[in-house]
């Protein structure tokens, strides 16, 4: 059974996914900017955005909210905030690949204890709460793979190649783990990667260079599904740190020292 606040947070996120799909059928008419290499910002987008917020505001108008598009609105309640990526996979969208999300995650007390990542198009609905497990359309309990090897495990990343110097050490690192495992992959959604790792379609996951909305949803979902994460140093994740090399325990391991190794 969902808490009053998961199910809050469902109806945001798939209320800005219904508006999500209908933009996507007109994807080509969509009106786009661009604010930096690789990071489009649609009108989609924005409303998706607007939807949650609203949505989020009226169920609980007291709570701090942080999305990708309109920063930070403070709050009274100062103990709880609501981190929203709206669209999560913009490029996707914007090209017609049906891989992207709505996720939104609830911060409380600095701690992530629910979360919501609904991909609209296949009508996949992740949620997790504290101490509540990780779910699959409400019917299905996620698990991390169990997987011991890396060479029999399918890693995902996201790898930008603007020859910036994070990007160069992100190349760096997959040369060395490609040749290690039994496959790479890019979706490009940080959202869509940690619910698919929590659901034992992938093994493992490494990133930098992430912000707070792409890790909090994901991050709870992983934990409630017996994953680990940490950063690059190999200390318990953060959403705020954008470092993320995350899997079952032993993947986890056997990644970040890779990673690690590479610099």
């Amino acid at each position: 059974m969902r808490s009053a606040l998961l199910n809050v947070m469902v109806q945001a996120a798939t209320k800005a996914g219904r508006s999500l799909v209908k933009d996507f059928g007109e994807v080509e008419n969509l009106q786009v900017s661009v604010k930096g290499p690789a990071d489009f910002v649609s009108n989609a987008d924005r409303r998706a955005e607007e939807i949650c917020f609203e949505e989020l505001k009226k169920a609980r108008p007291t709570y701090s909210f942080l999305g990708e598009e309109g920063g930070e609105v403070a709050g009274s309640d100062g103990q709880h905030r609501w981190i929203c990526d709206p669209l999560d996979g913009t490029t996707n969208f914007l090209h017609g690949i049906p891989m992207f999300a709505c996720a939104i995650a609830l911060e409380r007390a600095g701690e992530i204890v629910a979360a919501v990542i609904y991909n609209p198009v296949m009508d996949e609905l992740f949620t997790a709460e504290k101490g509540g497990g990780a779910w699959l359309n409400d019917r299905k309990r996620l698990r991390v793979a169990g997987r011991k090897h890396l060479a029999d495990a399918v890693i995902v990343t996201g790898i930008n190649s603007q020859g910036r110097a994070l990007d160069v050490l992100q190349l760096k690192q997959l040369a060395q783990v490609t040749p290690a495992v039994a496959g790479i992959r890019r979706t490009g959604s940080a959202s869509t990667d940690l619910a698919w790792l929590a659901a034992g379609r992938f093994d493992g996951y490494w990133e930098a260079g992430l912000k707070p909305w792409d890790v909090a949803p994901g991050l709870l979902l992983l934990r409630e599904a017996g994953g680990t994460m940490t950063d690059y140093a190999g200390t318990t994740g953060s959403v705020w740190n954008g470092q993320v090399i995350a899997g079952n325990e032993t993947i986890q391991g056997q990644l970040l020292k890779i990673v690690k190794a590479v610099g």
